[in-house]
């Protein structure tokens, strides 16, 4: 339902926060709604608090009740994004350069595995579009790993080659 998925970002940034993710689980008789938010200024701990959450979702279900493309059965669910931040827009990249970051591919990423980590350097783009996220891995080599092929990233506060994901 994108006019409710654009909605919320808007909503959310309305209460002075971030929509960091949605995602939609459930069934159509019973949506369930997940959001991952943040403060637009956080860092690694320190972060949105079970108060905020609880305050946005009070503040988004009326918004929520008066859409009747949406079944009145809806689960909301609103949480931090967690030590394990997802990194979706260009803007993640470039607020959370320096960190310690794990980016997985469809495919073999740079000739090595399908889940690198390392320090997040920033970003190559060509024109207005970005093209690579600049890595320093584990083993000190910087690489570029080209956009489209990240399936997902996401802050990693473990430093280890090995860390579950």
């Amino acid at each position: 339902m994108p006019e409710i998925e654009n909605g919320l970002e808007n909503q959310v940034a309305d209460l002075g926060f971030e929509l960091v993710d949605l995602d939609w689980a459930g069934s159509s008789v019973r949506p369930v709604l997940r959001l991952r938010v943040d403060k637009y200024d956080s860092v690694p701990g320190r972060g949105l608090t079970v108060e905020d959450c609880a305050r946005i979702s009070r503040e988004l279900e009326p918004w929520l009740d008066s859409h009747e493309s949406l079944s009145e059965r809806y689960v909301l669910e609103v949480s931090s994004p967690g030590v394990d931040r997802p990194l979706k827009k260009t803007g993640d990249f470039n607020r959370f350069r320096g960190e310690q970051v794990v980016v997985q591919g469809h495919e073999i990423l740079a000739g090595r595995d399908k889940r690198l980590q390392g320090e997040l350097l920033g970003l190559e783009e060509g024109g207005i579009e970005v093209t690579a996220v600049r890595l320093r891995l584990l083993d000190g080599k910087e690489i570029a790993v080209p956009k489209s092929e990240i399936r997902k990233a996401h802050l990693c506060l473990l430093y280890t080659s090995d860390a579950a994901d």
